[in-house]
């Protein structure tokens, strides 16, 4: 009798580093962040374009925040990233590891069997952020989640409509009391009324699940080059937070802290 064999899980990555956290719930703290490619979005103010794709090569820090960066063959297996998710894990640097993208939950069957592994080898939290589109692909990973950072898409800033997707995702989320919170990218072109249905939705499912408004980084979109997204200006910034705390509780406004301070 043949004996069978399993396949080893692999995945497409961009990069693994180790970086202060620029956004959201968890700004300030320092992550081994774990950037996976591909994602089925099309965002118009992405700055991560080059995550869409699948790239022949992803690129491994050696040594935590040192960018001093090797090159390896994607895809990469399971045994590989824990090795360089051990290499990076220092005692007492990290608070958390970040997957990011790209979406991660594309490959959440590769996480299911990844993230008991990792856990158990550094002892550290896992966070994801996420498009918050994926249900089905959370379910399948929210046991071995700590935190959710999930991005709420407005169709005036974004051009996706998602928000049948979010409150299905946001949902789940509560419902499983993982510690989650909602971004949401707003520019100069936010449609107010946007807000207030993010808000509701948010509210309709804990009100004292926090909002997070980013004000974009003005930059070149990669969707529409002919177009440049701008930055909300603080009065319209104001004017949304107070319409939104009358909706949910916690409304913070925080820009990407990371671009401030040079971090990848």
């Amino acid at each position: 009798m043949t004996a069978k064999t399993t396949a080893i899980a692999t995945a497409r990555l961009v990069e693994v580093f180790s970086a202060i956290q620029g956004e959201g719930f968890n700004v300030g703290t320092r992550q081994i962040f774990i950037r996976f490619a591909l994602c089925d979005l099309r965002c118009h103010f992405c700055d991560s374009a080059n995550t869409w794709n699948t790239p022949d090569t992803c690129r491994i820090e050696r040594s935590p925040g040192s960018r001093d960066f090797e090159v390896h063959s994607n895809p990469i297996t399971l045994f590989m990233l824990l090795e360089w998710i051990k290499r990076q894990n220092i005692p007492n640097l990290h608070d958390s590891i970040s997957l990011t993208g790209g979406e991660p939950l594309l490959h959440a069957s590769f996480l299911v069997e990844f993230l008991p592994l990792v856990r158990s080898a550094t002892r550290l939290p896992i966070y994801l952020e996420t498009g918050g589109h994926r249900t089905e692909q959370l379910a399948m990973v929210l046991p071995y989640l700590d935190s959710v950072g999930m991005d709420f898409k407005l169709e005036s800033v974004s051009g996706e409509k998602r928000f049948p997707e979010h409150a299905s995702f946001l949902k789940l989320c509560n419902d499983s009391q993982v510690e989650v919170f909602v971004k949401i990218i707003v520019s100069d072109q936010t449609d107010v009324a946007e807000l207030q249905q993010a808000a509701q939705l948010v509210a309709d499912t804990n009100p004292l699940i926090p909002i997070f408004l980013q004000p974009v980084t003005p930059l070149a979109s990669p969707v529409h080059t002919d177009k440049y997204i701008t930055a909300p200006s603080p009065d319209q910034v104001l004017v949304w937070q107070g319409i939104m705390k009358r909706i949910v509780k916690q409304v913070r406004v925080i820009p990407q802290t990371h671009k401030m301070l040079n971090q990848l």
